[in-house]
């Protein structure tokens, strides 16, 4: 095996929920330039979905479906990247069980997000082994398709860095089959929710990435801005304010001007709100455009899928044929 990794990537997200400008900025954008590099295998991971909501599946296929088109929309382009979902490609499971067999429970235990969503989600009944085994999961997703680079924001380093011990192990105990996939570190965008905490759709605080221009303008409106500021005149602090958070990414005539006119009280928090309204907008109309034809002819996101399907069945098949002679199945 060649010690030069395979330009291929393979990165996914968990079925839970309509997407907002936070994922956007954060990740997908970041996919849509990856795919002109790489050759990408996107799925949407409705297993993975299951490891904290098993007990309540009734929106999930709906919501495979709102996520690929929101996928569609923000310009991945099914002939550039593999698009699929996970549970369609049997692979991923028969990995992740081979794979269990030679995985130190340990190894497992010691994943920082283990014990911290138990935390986060007490809630939630977190004691099973789905739960556990998870980022095991996560390994069997790359290593199908032998993905030599992974995009990771830095909170998911430690489970890629699982996935690398697990290949080292593998390929001591049967022979050098597998790439150590590499982390690519996202450039993103880091944008809060419109009341200043973390962007979430279940605080009711992001902008959907489906969101029409009545919407945008509603939640623009709801910003919190600089709670000292009563007069127009009155100096700004945009370090506390949220707007210009978000008028550092979409903000036209450039960020540092605005700020300076905010700080000098030449400009006033509505009128800046309807800047931000204006360029926000500006930024989603080729996403509610592409989302208008996606919506018009529903068979293609069943084609995509379908498509992503038997691409990712195949690569995935290669992997496991060799995995299986390698360890004598």
């Amino acid at each position: 095996m060649s010690g030069e990794l395979p330009r291929r990537i393979m990165s996914g997200m968990r079925p839970t929920g309509r997407l907002h400008l936070g994922n956007l900025l954060g990740a997908l954008s970041n996919w849509v330039a990856l795919q002109e590099e790489y050759e990408c295998y996107y799925s949407v991971v409705d297993w993975h979905a299951l490891t904290t909501d098993y007990q309540d599946t009734a929106d999930l296929q709906e919501n495979i479906r709102a996520m690929v088109i929101d996928w569609l929309s923000a310009g991945l382009d099914p002939n550039k990247s593999v698009i699929f979902v996970q549970s369609s490609v049997v692979e991923h499971a028969e990995l992740h069980l081979l794979l269990s067999m030679i995985t130190p429970v340990s190894w497992l235990e010691r994943v920082p997000t283990y014990k911290d969503q138990q935390i986060q989600l007490a809630d939630k009944d977190l004691s099973t082994y789905g739960f556990l085994g998870y980022p095991l999961l996560q390994t069997a997703d790359i290593l199908a398709y032998r993905a030599g680079y992974v995009p990771v924001g830095e909170d998911q380093l430690p489970h890629l860095e699982l996935a690398r011990e697990i290949v080292r192990r593998f390929n001591y105990i049967y022979g050098t089959k597998l790439p150590e996939p590499q982390p690519l570190l996202n450039k993103y965008r880091l944008l809060p929710g419109v009341d200043g905490r973390k962007m979430s759709k279940s605080y009711g605080n992001a902008i959907s990435l489906a969101a029409d221009e009545a919407e945008v303008m509603a939640k623009v409106s709801q910003m919190v801005t600089d709670p000292a500021r009563i007069h127009k005149t009155d100096p700004g602090h945009p370090d506390i304010c949220v707007v210009a958070k978000f008028q550092q990414v979409f903000a036209e005539q450039g960020y540092e001007a605005l700020r300076e006119e905010c700080q000098g009280g030449r400009i006033g928090c509505v009128a800046c709100k309807r800047m931000l309204m204006s360029a926000i907008n500006d930024y989603l109309a080729p996403i509610r455009e592409r989302r208008a034809r996606l919506l018009a002819d529903p068979d293609l996101v069943d084609a995509v899928l379908s498509d992503g399907a038997v691409r990712a069945r195949r690569a995935a098949g290669e992997t496991l044929a060799e995995i299986r002679r390698a360890m004598n199945l």
